[in-house]
């Protein structure tokens, strides 16, 4: 099976993008990921230049105007995100299997211009699910948990623009079957 030079890795909000490519960042080092660029505030544990790159709202017009963003968006309208094409060319040119965790926004993006990505979507095991994760890491104040799942109705629509589906049921299991999809061997305790 020939690797995919470049996946995508997209889905609603709380459907745990994170937390699965934090699992294959720990368990697969021959996978390179990408750190977005933005410009919210680090959440409790994160660092910068580690999760994300966490810039000001200069900084971030600044890359947009200079075509360093492969894709950027404004995500549940208030903070923008954005990936540096430098980073994710160089990984491709030195042979890396690439994965991007973005949102739908910017998965289109990147459809529009490089077609040849593959582009998985990661869904929630169900809608009572994917609230109870948003509500429980209690990040986001009510008006944003409600304004994320409106979104996350808009997200979930998407789904049928992907190459394929992975479901978050268990995280080990959903980032195995990932890499299973990049050509990779799923590794096994």
């Amino acid at each position: 099976m020939s690797q995919p030079r470049l996946t995508v890795l997209a889905g609603p909000t709380a459907v745990g993008k994170g937390t699965v490519s934090t699992y294959i960042r720990d368990n697969y080092p021959e996978v390179w990921l990408s750190v977005s660029v933005t410009t919210r505030p680090p959440r409790p544990g994160e660092a910068d230049g580690v999760h994300y790159y966490f810039v000001s709202a200069e900084e971030f017009d600044s890359m947009v105007s200079n075509g360093e963003l492969l894709e950027w968006a404004v995500v549940h309208g208030t903070n923008r995100y954005g990936t540096l094409r430098r980073t994710v060319q160089e990984a491709m040119d030195d042979g890396r299997s690439v994965l991007l965790e973005i949102d739908l926004q910017g998965a289109r993006q990147v459809k529009a211009s490089m077609a040849e990505a593959m582009f998985v979507f990661l869904a929630p095991p169900s809608w009572d699910e994917m609230v109870r994760r948003l509500v429980g890491r209690g990040t986001e104040s009510a008006e944003e948990q409600q304004q994320r799942l409106e979104t996350a109705k808009l997200e979930l629509a998407a789904e049928p623009e992907f190459d394929h589906t992975v479901v978050n049921d268990s995280v080990n299991r959903a980032a195995d079957e990932l890499v299973s999809l990049m050509g990779l061997r799923p590794r096994r305790p």
